[in-house]
Order: C-alpha cells, then sequence, then structure tokens
C-alpha cells in the first residue's frame, strides 16, 4: 500500500492511528483493539506506545504489513518475568 506520509497521525480522543492512502481511502487503526490482540507485556507496550506517539507511521506499516508478533519479541526480547 501506498501511504501519504503527511496524513499519519494518532488521534487521542479516538485511540486510533488514522492513515491517509495515496488513492484517498483512510485507514483508521484501533490500537487498543491491536494491543488486546496481540496480548502484549509491559515492555512491548512501551515500543508500542513509542511507535504511536513518535512515529505513527512505523506503526500503521507494522500493523499492516510487518509481523507486529516477530518485530516486538525481537525489539523487546525476553525478560522471563512476563512470559
Amino acid at each position: 500500500m501506498k501511504y501519504d506520509e503527511s496524513i499519519c497521525k494518532f488521534n487521542m480522543d479516538t485511540g486510533c492511528v488514522e492513515l491517509l492512502l495515496r488513492d484517498g481511502r483512510k485507514i483508521t487503526i484501533d490500537c487498543t483493539g491491536v494491543e488486546n490482540a496481540l496480548d502484549v507485556t509491559t515492555a512491548q507496550q512501551t515500543e508500542l506506545d513509542y511507535l504511536i506517539y513518535n512515529d505513527p507511521l512505523s506503526y500503521a506499516d507494522l500493523i499492516l504489513n510487518g509481523d507486529s508478533e516477530e518485530y516486538l519479541k525481537n525489539v523487546t526480547g525476553s525478560h522471563g518475568l512476563e512470559d
């Protein structure tokens, strides 16, 4: 999918990342729903929060095109307490 990078933001009122595609379609990602479906740990939640607030385009790309579970496992590692 081709994104319009200038129109990707986190909407604090809805808790969603909103992304405008180049063809004019809009995608809304329910961040709470995604995180509940992924069953994230505290460390993984922190990483997702960072992306949501600081790089919503990367968050959207990860959720729509990436292997989010593998990414989160690799970026946060396994600490034993949250397994």
